[in-house]
């Protein structure tokens, strides 16, 4: 491969063609780290309005180092993997405790904050920095794949260290920031999963699996395993004017999220059945049971099935993990995807004020 016309071809093709990202529009290297962790499992066209509200809101640092966590997961309530939101402020509240402020501009450095894994890394400092430092992700490993045709499993860990090679040895020192988004943005437009777009494509004539016509069989990648199912009732309990919700575990699926009472099911019961199995779990009185919706949500690794449920409580003392709350309050609540498909489903019966 000629190196450098294919990074002039690369960088070429990205200045002119790229897509108008607002944080593309930005060099502050806070911001770019946020969108680069927004960016990982979640589609551009959904993270874009996420992205706008949450610089708009902690702008700098120090704004976000000092939010509360309630906040900061309202902010990105329907997001998912919220565990990034978590990592994402405590690393920065690392740089605003021992970096005064400035996100480090090291591999290094960066590497050390809290949740920031090599590829968060490379893109940062290639991106905000001009540092030629690798960035490579599942986008990226499939666009070298074929590019170089490396036919190595990329679902094992140890391949990626490969692609961190290849990327060293190929990328741009004049205009690092270019040459990996120009990557990531071919990988978007031009040479995605299925049905490449090879003859669009600013870097075919340097591309072996077009030539060797291997374009569709790559990347290599065994499957992963098959999904759990689990299936669960959701019961929204209200007393006067007010729900009972319920507060997940600090770790975990969802940590921290709020969400309507949530039993596993080992079986399938009834309306009645269920609304005895939450009176013994719950410790109240319950009186009205009857299901309202049903629906499915699916994680990475596991796929909840839910009956979701509506009663009227007695006498009734929350566990400390659940408490009243008023419908205005219950919209500050970050409330996760499950208990949004149920909201959704209260408020189009009209019972919880939208």
């Amino acid at each position: 491969m000629d190196k450098q016309q294919f990074q002039q071809d690369l960088i070429g093709w990205f200045r002119k063609e790229q897509r108008d990202l607002p944080w593309r529009r930005t060099a502050d290297p806070y911001q770019i780290w946020i969108s680069e962790v927004m960016l990982q499992q979640t589609r551009v066209d959904t993270v874009i309005p996420y992205y706008k509200r949450f610089v708009e809101k902690f702008p700098t640092v120090e704004s976000l180092a000092q939010a509360e966590e309630e906040s900061l997961l309202k902010l990105w309530e329907g997001l998912g993997y919220y565990s990034r939101a978590r990592n994402l402020q405590a690393g920065v509240r690392e740089v605003a405790e021992q970096y005064g402020g400035i996100v480090p501009s090291t591999r290094k450095e960066i590497s050390s904050l809290k949740g920031v894994g090599p590829y968060t890394a490379g893109a940062v400092l290639s991106i905000a920095y001009g540092v030629p430092e690798h960035a490579v992700d599942g986008n990226v490993m499939r666009v070298l794949s074929r590019i170089l045709l490396i036919e190595e499993d990329i679902a094992k860990p140890k391949t990626r260290k490969v692609f961190e090679q290849a990327v060293t040895e190929l990328i741009s020192h004049e205009d690092p920031s270019s040459f990996n988004q120009g990557l990531m943005e071919l990988g978007a437009l031009i040479c995605t999963p299925t049905s490449p777009k090879c003859l669009l494509c600013p870097v075919r004539d340097h591309c072996e699996a077009f030539h060797a016509g291997k374009e569709t069989e790559l990347p290599v990648k065994t499957k992963a395993k098959k999904n759990r199912n689990a299936d669960f009732a959701m019961m929204a309990i209200w007393s006067g004017d007010k729900l009972l919700m319920e507060q997940r575990p600090g770790k975990g699926l969802l940590a921290g999220m709020w969400q309507y009472p949530m039993l596993e099911l080992t079986a399938p019961l009834e309306a009645n059945e269920v609304g005895e199995l939450y009176v013994e779990t719950l410790n109240g009185e319950l009186s009205d049971v009857e299901k309202i919706t049903a629906f499915k949500h699916v994680f990475s690794h596991l796929t909840w099935n839910v009956d979701g449920y509506l009663a009227r409580a007695g006498e009734f003392t929350p566990p400390e993990n659940m408490k009243w709350v008023t419908p205005e309050q219950l919209e500050n609540l970050p409330i996760a995807g499950p208990g949004q498909k149920m909201k959704t489903a209260l408020e189009q019966r009209g019972d919880v004020a939208k």
